[in-house]
């Protein structure tokens, strides 16, 4: 016997509510990796995983929020705690694989492929590692094709989640992608979510152990949430991210770019006139010498830099 499911046992709030998170974790996510562009290296670490984290929470929230809203209508449904905090972790950890290899080799085509593998299969992974936490008085199948529409889809999404995270820069675009990437991350959750069959246990009392996701949602959203509300606070404290990258900086960049190039910028100071032109010397007025002008040794002659013979007044005054 199959067993009624129903994935949108709150109506829509459990959607929305799933996409809204999905939606924030793209964004700080992004915002936190475009910061490695602007840093120096010793920075780029921290930062990359800061958005790492905040994307993979974001994901992982997105799909619990979304699970509590199914239920079967024969059975209780409940959770295995263990194996819901592993589906964390391995959230976490996938976003962290993926985004290290493209912020570190940029986005060619096979940093994207190798990421985008790793991240999408992961990403499926956390799904139906999270599902196969349920624990019910039946057992799940699942459809073969609509698994693998699943997997595509989150190939595809952590595929371009990559790329624009190393590429998208500025709020406007980074609000754009994120909410698309929220999008593409919740429809692989319910692809997957419509991929599930339950099959009851016919004469068989319910034993269901663990805990329902009601009784959940407080504890295990506290961890996710938090750090997502102080990585939103880091990103919002520094101007770069808002920003992107022609904004606060253009001073700096020119500057560095004069220096680099090697030109001298000009300096301009305040209560120092200017040099005075050098004088004139005209020649001597003709029977101004009593006799033969006296004469500068070679050597002296040359040293200052003299070019006419026997004019030691003239042409030492000129130099000095």
């Amino acid at each position: 016997m199959n067993g009624t499911i129903d994935g949108f046992s709150y109506g829509l709030v459990t959607p929305v509510a799933a996409y809204v998170m999905a939606c924030v974790g793209s964004a700080l996510g992004l915002r936190c990796v475009v910061r490695t562009v602007h840093h120096e290296p010793g920075w780029r670490l921290g930062w990359l995983a800061l958005g790492a984290s905040a994307l993979g929470c974001g994901i992982w929230t997105m799909h619990f929020i979304a699970m509590t809203g199914f239920s079967v209508a024969e059975t209780p449904v409940t959770y295995d705690v263990p194996l819901t905090v592993l589906s964390l972790a391995v959230a976490i950890v996938v976003v962290s694989a993926g985004v290290f290899i493209v912020g570190h080799r940029g986005a060619t085509r096979a940093a994207l492929t190798v990421g985008g593998s790793i991240t999408g299969l992961g990403v499926a992974t956390m799904h139906y590692l999270g599902m196969f936490a349920m624990q019910l008085n039946g057992e799940l199948s699942y459809n073969a094709f609509t698994v693998t529409l699943s997997v595509i889809i989150a190939l595809v999404a952590a595929t371009a989640a990559l790329w624009a995270a190393v590429s998208v820069q500025g709020f406007i675009r980074t609000l754009g992608a994120s909410l698309v990437m929220g999008l593409a991350v919740t429809g692989m959750h319910y692809t997957g979510m419509a991929a599930v069959n339950v099959h009851l246990h016919n004469g068989i009392e319910s034993s269901v152990t663990g805990q329902e996701s009601t009784s959940l949602l407080l504890p295990m959203l506290l961890g996710p949430i938090i750090f997502l509300i102080l990585a939103a606070a880091i990103v919002m404290f520094d101007p770069v991210l808002i920003l992107g990258d022609g904004g606060w900086d253009k001073p700096a960049k020119k500057r560095s770019k004069v220096v680099a190039r090697g030109k001298a910028m000009p300096v301009q100071v305040s209560g120092i006139q200017d040099a005075p032109a050098p004088m004139a010397h005209s020649a001597p007025q003709a029977g101004h010498w009593s006799s033969a002008p006296p004469q500068w040794p070679a050597e002296e002659h040359a040293q200052y830099g003299g070019t006419g013979a026997g004019d030691p007044y003239g042409t030492r005054h000129e130099a000095e």
